[in-house]
């Protein structure tokens, strides 16, 4: 029976779940940041939306289904935390797509990026001449970070998760042995960094709690 109160509590329930899962998750909105974020949105959104209006899902069924989605979403995310290769294919990774000027056509045809679409998106960055970008990456929500040739510095971490970015590496004319060494004089090891940006000729390091307590 079609009852008004209960479809009430569904959206309740429903508002309650996605505010969990942002809280949880660690974002400010549901905006998606990687194709997994895009495919939690849907899921949920076809939860919520495909179960509201069925009388013949009880608000128990509608509960424990959410719970189920929910426990899901936070064990991929626990997961990839905890695992590099997980964690990649689940979020994706950023790709050059301009390096010293030249487009690299094959990287950028890949990932479905058409010509106006970049000329979009540099345009977008501020962008009137290509040979002036240094370097560009196609982030995983699409968007373009841009570095201008001259530029003192990256706009690109050189560190994420105690991963070196070979890239960045190579553009600020920089080796391991150098990251090493400027990382032991600061205190740090690589497994005690967070994240590190290289700006005004210096590596400027962001370290998890337990190593910034050393």
């Amino acid at each position: 029976m079609f009852s008004y109160l209960e479809i009430g509590l569904k959206f309740a329930l429903g508002l309650v779940c996605v505010i969990v899962q942002i809280n949880l998750l660690g974002k400010g909105n549901l905006a998606p940041t990687s194709a997994i974020d895009q495919i939690q949105n849907y899921v949920l959104g076809g939860i919520i939306g495909g179960m509201i209006y069925n009388t013949d899902i009880t608000l128990l069924q509608f509960f424990l289904i959410l719970l189920i989605w929910t426990l899901i979403v936070l064990v991929v995310k626990f997961i990839s935390d905890h695992n590099r290769h997980l964690k990649h294919f689940v979020t994706g990774e950023p790709h050059t797509i301009i390096k010293n000027g030249q487009i690299l056509v094959n990287v950028a045809t890949r990932f479905g990026l058409s010509g106006s679409e970049l000329s979009l998106k540099l345009r977008t960055a501020g962008v009137d001449d290509l040979s002036k970008v240094r370097w560009a990456v196609l982030e995983q929500n699409g968007q373009l970070t841009v570095t201008m040739q001259g530029a003192d510095s990256i706009r690109y971490p050189l560190i994420v998760d105690m991963v070196i970015n070979p890239t960045v590496l190579e553009l600020i004319g920089k080796d391991e042995a150098w990251v090493q060494e400027n990382l032991r004089q600061q205190g740090y090891q690589l497994s005690d960094v967070y994240y590190a940006t290289y700006r005004h000729q210096t590596l400027q390091v962001t370290a998890y709690p337990q190593a910034a307590a050393h």
